[in-house]
């Protein structure tokens, strides 16, 4: 018995390693789909999707806006979800709708699970319940929205990224590169974060460490961020490239520390204030990330990355010259 418990004790190491090879190489496949509807989407429709996709307001006076993955639904083998979707209405009005599951069940739309949205590695891969009911289902590949600015709701203007509200951009805008910029990346669902610090644009410059996260305050939810595959909201569906794959930004609240997002305001929730964030790409693969670029290839991202390379990656026109090499240092 010893001499069985030695072996095991041997070889378990290398079995939780191989599996976590397996599910990385599997989460990679999942991001290949994304970047390679993408570029199918871009193909059909001669733009790339919005990160958000704008409806009329509610009587709230809000917009409850689409996201990318739900439109790029039908470019994963997700056809039969997709036609249930009316993108006339908001996903809040829409999600009310019951869609039947391959047990016969009637679930909350935007409670389905979508395989191709998930890490093998996510540890809570299960379903946002709210008053007994299941509501909304998370996801663990975010669009690119750019270093830090993501939309000004007065000018219209998005930031520097591939995706950002109401977007309609070509191939030919993507200026750096298909192999140099990045389509989607890994992120972690159940996100800490921030929002609706509602901060004018004015002084609203982009951090130079972690720290200076915490003082700019805002509505604090301890698990909500990336909980909901439909809303088209850079707290859910997209991220930033504010801080390197993994960087921990540690707030504390109450008596807990928490490694937070941070979104100065939702859109569609104000007219005029403007939408930075800092969401951080992360995964539950040791030393990186694993994402996507804009000819459909995956790149694994070192936790140690160049900032400055990092950020380059997520612009579409920012002219960097990046080493080939250097995104897995």
């Amino acid at each position: 018995m010893v001499i069985i418990a030695l072996l095991a004790a041997l070889l378990l190491p290398a079995v939780q390693k191989a599996r976590e090879a397996a599910r990385r190489t599997s989460c990679g496949s999942n991001l290949r789909q994304i970047g390679l509807a993408a570029a199918n989407f871009e193909s059909r429709s001669r733009h790339y999707p919005a990160s958000w996709k704008s409806v009329p307001a509610d009587a709230s006076g809000n917009i409850h806006g689409w996201s990318c993955q739900a439109v790029l639904l039908p470019l994963i083998e997700q056809t039969s979800l997709y036609s249930k979707l009316n993108f006339d209405l908001s996903y809040e009005e829409a999600e009310v709708t019951d869609v039947e599951a391959a047990d016969g069940t009637k679930i909350k739309l935007a409670s389905a699970r979508i395989p191709t949205y998930l890490c093998p590695s996510e540890r809570r891969d299960e379903v946002k319940i709210e008053d007994g009911q299941a509501v909304d289902y998370p996801l663990n590949y975010a669009v690119n929205l750019g270093t830090w600015f993501v939309y000004d709701p007065q000018s219209r203007k998005g930031g520097n990224g591939v995706f950002y509200p109401d977007s309609k951009l070509r191939a030919a805008d993507i200026e750096d590169g298909m192999s140099y910029t990045l389509c989607a990346s890994e992120v972690k669902a159940w996100q800490p974060y921030y929002r609706n610090a509602g901060r004018p644009a004015d002084g609203l410059r982009i951090p130079a460490a972690t720290d200076e996260v915490c003082a700019l305050g805002g509505e604090f939810k301890s698990e909500g961020g990336h909980t909901e595959w439909v809303d088209g909201r850079v707290h859910q569906t997209g991220f930033t490239t504010t801080f390197r794959p993994n960087e921990r930004v540690l707030c504390e609240v109450g008596s807990k520390t928490y490694d937070v997002d941070w979104t100065n305001q939702q859109e569609g929730k104000s007219a005029t204030a403007p939408t930075f964030a800092a969401v951080t790409a992360r995964s539950y693969h040791v030393g990186g990330v694993n994402a996507a670029m804009m000819d459909g290839s995956v790149r694994w991202f070192a936790d140690d990355v160049n900032l400055g390379v990092w950020r380059a990656y997520s612009t579409r026109n920012g002219g960097e010259i990046v080493p080939d090499n250097d995104h897995g240092r």
